[in-house]
C-alpha cells in the first residue's frame, strides 16, 4: 500500500522502516519544511498518512490530509480537548477517516486490556486504593503522558469509587518535583517521571494495608509503538470512521 509520513522525527523514521520492511510504499514525507507538499499528487496518492506530531499541530494535519482524500493514522496527543467533537463528527458524519490511538503498541494493547479486567475486579474490594506512575524520556513535553490518561479513563469507567484521574507528583528531568500525590478519596492521581531516554513505563498500583498488586508496562524501544501504528496503517486502509485499538486488536 501507499503510505504517507506526517512528522519526520526518530518515530516518523522508525516507522518509515518497517512500512519499507513489511513492502509498503512511502510516497511522501511531511515535515516543518515542506508543508506545502500536503497538496502534492504524490500526498493524494497515499491510501494512509500515519501521523506523529504535536499536539497544536495535530488537528491541522487532519484537515489538510482529509482534504486532499487520505485517512489518517495518529498518535499525536494534546488535541482532543479543543476538537474531539469536530473529529467525531467528521468521521462519523462526513465520512472522514481517523484511527487514534494514545499508544500504537500491541503490548499496550494488551496491557489495557488486563488494566480494565483488574478494575472490575477490584470493584468489589474497596480496601484497594489505586494510583498510577508513568516515566518517559526528557524530551517529552506533555504529562500526563496520553497512554496514561487512556488507561486512567479505563479504570474511572470500571471503578465506581473514582470518578476522575488528577495530575500528580511532577518529577521533572531537572530533578526538581511539583505537585503532589494527594488528592480526594474519589480521585485517580497520576505520577509523572522525566529521566534519560526511557521509551515509556506505566504502573498501575493497587495498595492496601495488607499487601500491593502492581501491574507495567515496560517499553524496550519505540519499535513496538511503530509496528502497531504500521498494522494500524494496514487495517484502516479497508475500514472507514473513527477507529482506535479495539477495532484492531479483538480482546
Amino acid at each position: 500500500m501507499n503510505i504517507a509520513l506526517i512528522g519526520y522525527g526518530k518515530m516518523g523514521r522508525m516507522i518509515e522502516q518497517i512500512c519499507k520492511e513489511r513492502g509498503h510504499n512511502i510516497v511522501s514525507i511531511i515535515d516543518l519544511d515542506n508543508q506545502q507538499d500536503f497538496d502534492s499528487p504524490e500526498f493524494a496518492s497515499a491510501d494512509v498518512a500515519i501521523e506523529f506530531t504535536a499536539p497544536s499541530a495535530a488537528y491541522g494535519n487532519y484537515l489538510r490530509a482529509w482534504k486532499a482524500g487520505v485517512k489518517v493514522v495518529s498518535g499525536s496527543t494534546g488535541w482532543m480537548n479543543d476538537h474531539e467533537a469536530d473529529v467525531r463528527r467528521m468521521c462519523t458524519e462526513e465520512g472522514k477517516t481517523l484511527f487514534w490511538a494514545s499508544n500504537f503498541s500491541i503490548g499496550v494493547a494488551i496491557f489495557s486490556a488486563v488494566n480494565r479486567y483488574l478494575a472490575k475486579i477490584m470493584n468489589q474490594f474497596p480496601q484497594y486504593d489505586v494510583r498510577m506512575e508513568e516515566t518517559h524520556h526528557i524530551h517529552k513535553l506533555d504529562a500526563p503522558s496520553g497512554t496514561a490518561i487512556t488507561l486512567a479513563e479505563e479504570i474511572v469507567a470500571d471503578l465506581d469509587r473514582k470518578n476522575a484521574w488528577v495530575k500528580g507528583e511532577q518529577h521533572l528531568a531537572d530533578g526538581t518535583v511539583e505537585g503532589t500525590n494527594n488528592c480526594a478519596p474519589s480521585e485517580l492521581p497520576i505520577e509523572s517521571i522525566r529521566r534519560d531516554e526511557v521509551p515509556g513505563i506505566h504502573s498501575v498500583i493497587y495498595d492496601s494495608d495488607a499487601d500491593c498488586i502492581t501491574i507495567t508496562h515496560d517499553a524496550h524501544s519505540r519499535k513496538g509503538f511503530a509496528l502497531g501504528a504500521v498494522l494500524a496503517a494496514e487495517y484502516t486502509k479497508d475500514h472507514e470512521g473513527l477507529l482506535t485499538t479495539k477495532d484492531l486488536f479483538k480482546f
